[in-house]
């Protein structure tokens, strides 16, 4: 059975850094692109950054520049780290293995003064 668990998130003031982790199990994420997604309140889900397998990666243009997304294969774990952050960036965080309906229950981020 796969099981997410995102954590790291809370509140933080505009400028702020956060780093988002995601934990599996039930799944080896180095054998798989992993995604993050979010979702703000009243909004959909959007996409936000992608590592494949080789440690390619790509971001949405309202998060490149400020966000990476990383992985460490000896914990299992995806990370997503969070600089710059804006209010426009407050959302439940989740990730996910790309062309699996796996999701966790995220984690919630918010930016607020």
């Amino acid at each position: 059975q796969v099981q997410l668990v995102e954590s790291g998130g809370g509140l933080v003031q505009p400028g702020g850094s956060l780093r988002l982790s995601c934990a599996a199990s039930g799944i080896i994420l180095s054998m798989n692109t992993m995604a993050w997604y979010r979702q703000a309140p009243g909004k959909e889900r959007e996409y936000v950054a992608t590592i494949t397998t080789d440690g390619s990666t790509n971001y949405a243009n309202s998060v490149k520049g400020r966000f990476t997304i990383s992985r460490d294969n000896t914990k299992n774990t995806v990370y997503l780290q969070m600089n710059s952050l804006k209010p426009e960036d407050t959302a439940v965080y989740y990730c996910r293995p790309s062309g699996m309906n796996y999701w966790g229950k995220g984690t919630l981020v918010t930016v607020s003064s």
